[in-house]
């Protein structure tokens, strides 16, 4: 039987949602801002994408740029961001959380899991600023999360391939690997063929600027995305 594949798009507006799911995205991730790795996008925009937007919807859970170690009242912040991404009828989270040393932050990451609940929660890659990814996975794993979001510490998903394949093996069923940063359509296949993952994440930001208002030429990277993808399954 052909191996599924799930495309998981991210972008930091409606429109742009929408042309990824004109061209064939099986999931957004809707941040605000991407041109500093996106953040918590506003309750407004969660709405208007929910109402024109018909696949998954996952909000980036994130209040600020920069690193991912959090003040006290970013993370209450954090918490009601959760909150008003429910009510907007997001179908799953996004967020990443470390403590000073640049470790996971198992019992603030596990807070906001049960939060979520029934909501899946996605850790970013903020995982990869991780010193022992092995060790990051294990404490993932504790907070009852449902995936990583990681490029295996490499530059891009497909110089990391060789770890995320490791990371995948040793995850098992515990959890879903799940590969991002610098996909494009010339190496989609080539990142599922050596990582073994099911799902994938692009932002196209290699290929077209995260500023683009070109919604057609976003759709079209989608498209080009979703049929190399599905042509290795």
């Amino acid at each position: 039987m052909a191996q599924k594949y799930l495309l998981e798009i991210s972008g930091d507006g409606v429109e742009k949602a929408a042309a990824a799911e004109r061209g064939g995205a099986d999931r957004i991730e809707l941040c605000a801002d991407l041109s500093v790795g996106g953040l918590t996008p506003a309750p407004e925009l969660l709405r208007r994408a929910r109402e024109k937007v018909h696949i998954p919807i996952y909000s980036m859970i994130r209040p600020r740029a920069g690193d991912f170690i959090y003040s006290d009242s970013e993370f209450s912040e954090m918490e009601r961001s959760i909150g008003v991404a429910r009510e907007c009828g997001m179908d799953g989270v996004v967020l990443g959380i470390l403590q000073k040393d640049r470790r996971i932050d198992i019992p603030r990451t596990r807070r906001i899991v049960d939060l979520a609940r029934p909501l899946p929660v996605t850790f970013h890659r903020a995982f990869d600023e991780c010193a022992d990814l092995q060790k990051a996975l294990e404490d993932v794993m504790q907070t009852g999360a449902a995936r990583i979001l990681t490029s295996g510490g490499a530059k891009t998903a497909l110089q990391g391939a060789a770890k995320l394949a490791e990371l995948a093996a040793a995850a098992r069923e515990g959890i879903l690997i799940f590969p991002g940063a610098g996909i494009t359509p010339s190496n989609i296949a080539k990142v599922a063929e050596k990582t073994g993952a099911i799902e994938f994440h692009s932002g196209l930001g290699t290929v077209l600027p995260y500023s683009t208002s070109d919604y057609a030429a976003f759709e079209s990277e989608v498209r080009r995305l979703s049929d190399q993808l599905h042509k290795a399954s």
